[in-house]
């Protein structure tokens, strides 16, 4: 019987740096010593291993046995595990150590060192493919993120066009109200005006009146023989219409009658119909529905993006990650540990003498007790008659 061990200690801090500074997945080096110390206590783990290398086992492997049946026979005794203590918190004191005895004919040195690096990688793996399922979850989690701000954005941006054309309609609805109550008002004066008009005639044709004069000049027309005087007038008060004269008031009203619009009257309208041009396209809206690349108006996922980006391009080499170290790999043992030949002829020397004195003890009375009754006189009497018998002595 043979025994061979191997001690794991935790990784240096420079090995797992990678890892832990991606931001992703935290290891300390004590946490990856307990976790490939329970990968190589797992039954599915020593049970996969034994299936992946069955020609190490085949001396546990007998006829009418299943592979199951064979793997707990050698599972039973034959791998010994020792954690650490969960209440050491020192990194140097902190080991796991494993023990295998084995009978002569077993590579238990490959055995050790094939399953510990069996369960290293199995575990080795297990951090790699939580490292993808984690990576996967963030990238999904940015992505929904992005949308939620693109659909946001797409419900501002629609919200802000319904916006800019409601205010315009609701604009160009007021400005059209307000140009159609202009050109009603402009020709309700214009009626007006030639109503005016009409009664100045009349009153300019009573007074024959035809030229434009002032009151002055009309009451001076009536005194004969006077001369030529120019006068001037100050007059706090309009001079009524009909002192324009029925040639002026005349001409004044054909033309109001002939007058197919009354807009060029009043500069408002001209404002309006500016308006109202500028208001036919929204260039606010045009551009927002030209826009081609809208997520560069998103506003708030630049971090979203960096993350985005940076988990992409995260590139660890899990085959190189180091989650322990093998601080003394399983060598070809000097000699067997059982049966140790030295300590087997000592012990049988020991109690062969101890059968011996034992024996000699014992015996010791009996001689004694023999030799008393070969002295006696009834023994000497006995002897010499039988001496004293024919042939006896040829007998003896």
């Amino acid at each position: 019987m043979y025994h061979v061990s191997s001690i794991l200690r935790p990784a240096a801090i420079n090995e797992l740096d990678a890892l832990n500074r991606s931001e992703v997945y935290q290891l300390p080096p004590a946490a990856a010593l307990v976790r490939v110390g329970a990968s190589l206590e797992s039954y599915e783990t020593r049970l996969g291993f034994f299936r992946a290398n069955q020609n190490l086992f085949q001396a546990f492997v007998q006829p009418g046995r299943t592979l199951e049946q064979s793997f707990e026979e050698f599972n039973r005794n034959s791998i010994n595990l020792k954690l650490p203590d969960p209440k050491q918190t020192d990194l140097l004191s902190s080991y796991i150590r494993l023990d295998m005895d084995y009978d002569q004919g077993v590579d238990g040195v490959a055995i050790l060192n094939g399953f510990i690096n069996y369960a290293i990688a199995l575990e080795r793996e297990q951090v790699a493919g939580d490292m993808r399922v984690i990576i996967k979850n963030r990238l999904n989690e940015l992505s929904g993120k992005l949308d939620a701000a693109r659909s946001s954005y797409e419900s501002e941006k629609g919200g802000k066009i319904a916006l800019l054309r409601e205010s315009d309609e609701l604009r160009r609805s007021q400005l059209q109200d307000e140009l159609k109550a202009l050109r009603t008002q402009l020709k309700t004066l214009r009626s007006d005006r030639i109503a005016q008009l009409d009664e100045a005639i009349a009153i300019a044709k009573v007074l024959n009146i035809k030229k434009p004069t002032t009151p002055s000049s009309l009451g001076d027309s009536d005194r004969p023989g006077t001369s030529s005087v120019m006068r001037t007038e100050i007059n706090n008060q309009q001079i009524p219409l009909y002192f324009m004269g029925v040639e002026a008031l005349e001409a004044e009203r054909v033309a109001l009658r002939k007058r197919t619009s009354d807009d060029f009257t009043e500069g408002r309208i001209a404002q309006i119909a500016r308006e109202l041009q500028l208001l036919k396209a929204n260039r606010e809206v045009e551009i927002l529905n030209q826009r081609k690349n809208e997520d560069i108006f998103l506003s708030g996922v630049q971090p979203l993006r960096a993350e985005q980006a940076r988990l992409r391009n995260l590139n660890i080499d899990m085959s190189r990650l180091s989650l322990v170290t093998i601080d003394k790999k399983a060598l070809e043992p000097l000699g067997p540990i059982k049966p140790k030949k030295i300590m087997i002829l000592i012990l049988g020397a020991f109690f062969g003498l101890i059968l011996g004195l034992t024996v000699a003890l014992l015996r010791h009375p009996f001689r004694a007790r023999s030799v008393d009754n070969m002295t006696s006189p009834y023994a000497v009497l006995g002897a010499s008659r039988v001496a004293s018998i024919p042939g006896t002595n040829e007998q003896r």
